[in-house]
């Protein structure tokens, strides 16, 4: 009764390949059309295009298949609650429709503000020599402040830290700064683009304009019980991904941080479509998160499972990406608590007993710090990631066996 083991994708242009996921030992791809963007539907010739790349050497090779769509983008202007979401809504909704006609029906996505994660180095040395994902709160503070310059930005940070990140600013070089800036201004996962200063300057500015934490909030639920009936009536699954960080950064609000927001957004719309992706990354990042409390009481809405750990550093709101079996997430208890969910699953005969699961992130190591990969999506890193996590849940299965 093992999870669905997955990794995420990129699709042709990803320099990790398909066949680097089957010897990986995956049989659930994670992907996307990352062609379109938000607010286009996704055509059915298009989706049928992506399912032949993944299944073309199914005949001859361990099968692979689209398990967990990762994700459909939801436009700006749905988390903004413009007028001009009507149209948007009906976009996401036909592509859920086109998704299960052709057979995929689990689907992340996320209500994250104008960006997606965010960190401020993407390649954070760590002692045995690999490289690692690290946010820091301080940097954020010198880059809303000193480079983007947004109007009061200042009052969103202590007068103690504002004082540190002008002193640190004035001290950098050319290259630290620029390596700041482009580290936060990073597009989408799958892509290279980035934002442009300006242009995310204004973005912000019109987000600060029109919404604050409860209408952020109202915007969600609203976009929930127009989309989430669509879902059910044709099989789908949602699962919305929490924000990472879990907590408000540049101006912007955040409502998919802890558990409560979870539940209220499961309790908008109760529909066994409407459910979660559990990221122990991005819960995990917030203290006050009980990962495996939450698997316990939600358990039977989580249709997706991101699995890695973070290092949180004592008395700051900075972290950084651990190896999947260190840092501060108690990995064994969250994979026992999942196994049970799907124990319980089982003993109902309820579906999607074995849940999809991918290793996120990882590493940069040993070959791939000479490849140009994806921040967080290079191939070792997760390949390591997905062989502990495999083996834990071995030892765990092994375990409840012989109490069952």
């Amino acid at each position: 009764m093992a999870m669905i083991q997955t990794m995420r994708w990129f699709g042709p242009e990803d320099p990790v390949s398909l066949n680097n996921l089957r010897q990986a030992g995956c049989s659930g791809v994670v992907t996307s059309l990352h062609q379109h963007p938000a607010g286009l539907v996704w055509p059915v010739a298009d989706i049928e295009e992506r399912i032949s790349m993944i299944e073309k050497d199914n005949d001859k090779l361990s099968p692979l298949h689209w398990s967990v769509v990762e994700s459909i983008l939801v436009h700006d202007d749905i988390k903004r609650g413009l007028s001009s979401r009507e149209k948007y809504i009906e976009t996401f909704k036909q592509t859920i429709r086109n998704l299960a006609a052709c057979g995929v029906y689990t689907i992340c996505y996320n209500f994250m503000p104008v960006l997606d994660w965010t960190r401020t180095d993407v390649k954070y040395p760590m002692p045995d020599g690999s490289l690692a994902l690290r946010f820091v709160w301080e940097d954020i503070a010198l880059f809303d402040i000193c480079i983007l310059k947004r109007p009061d930005a200042e009052n969103d940070y202590t007068p103690e830290l504002v004082k540190r990140v002008w002193e640190k600013f004035q001290q950098s070089s050319a290259d630290q700064i620029q390596h700041t800036r482009d580290s936060i201004l990073m597009g989408l996962p799958g892509t290279d683009e980035s934002f442009e200063q300006e242009s995310f300057k204004q973005i912000l500015l019109e987000y600060k304009r029109d919404i604050g934490e409860q209408q952020l909030r109202q915007n969600l639920y609203y976009f929930l019980q127009q989309v989430v009936p669509v879902a059910e009536e044709v099989g789908s699954r949602l699962c919305i991904h929490p924000d990472d960080p879990p907590f408000p950064l540049l101006g912007l609000p955040r409502v998919v941080s802890n558990e409560q927001d979870l539940v209220s957004i499961l309790a908008a719309i109760d529909s066994p479509a409407n459910g979660i992706t559990f990221c122990t990354g991005s819960l995990g990042a917030n203290p006050a998160n009980d990962l495996p409390g939450i698997v316990q009481r939600l358990g039977n809405k989580i249709h997706f499972i991101h699995l890695r750990s973070v290092t949180k550093e004592a008395g700051t709101r900075n972290f950084h990406e651990a190896n999947h079996l260190s840092g501060d997430v108690d990995m064994y208890a969250v994979i026992k608590e999942i196994c049970l969910e799907q124990h319980r699953r089982a003993s109902n005969d309820e579906p999607g007993i074995s849940i999809p699961m991918r290793p996120d992130h990882g590493h940069v190591m040993l070959d791939d710090l000479q490849k140009k990969t994806y921040p967080g999506y290079s191939a070792i890193g997760r390949l390591r990631g997905l062989a502990e996590i495999r083996g834990v849940e071995l030892g765990i299965e092994r375990a409840l066996a012989e109490n069952f």
